[in-house]
């Protein structure tokens, strides 16, 4: 059996947490459409891991 290749295992994982990055780094630069790209990369995270917990299997 053949195991799966680095990104099909860590493609999303990476996105993920570089959005988060991107957000946090937003966080640190300023007002105004910073406070809104922090928002946005601080939450599609959140968001995800809300929608993987609540979603039945």
């Amino acid at each position: 059996m053949k195991g799966a290749s680095f990104w099909a295992v860590f493609a999303w994982p990476l996105g993920i947490a570089l959005i988060g990055a991107a957000g946090l780094f937003a966080a640190l630069l300023g007002d105004g459409g910073w406070d809104v790209l922090a928002w946005v990369g601080l939450g599609v995270p959140v968001g995800l891991s809300i929608r993987g917990l609540i979603k039945p299997r």
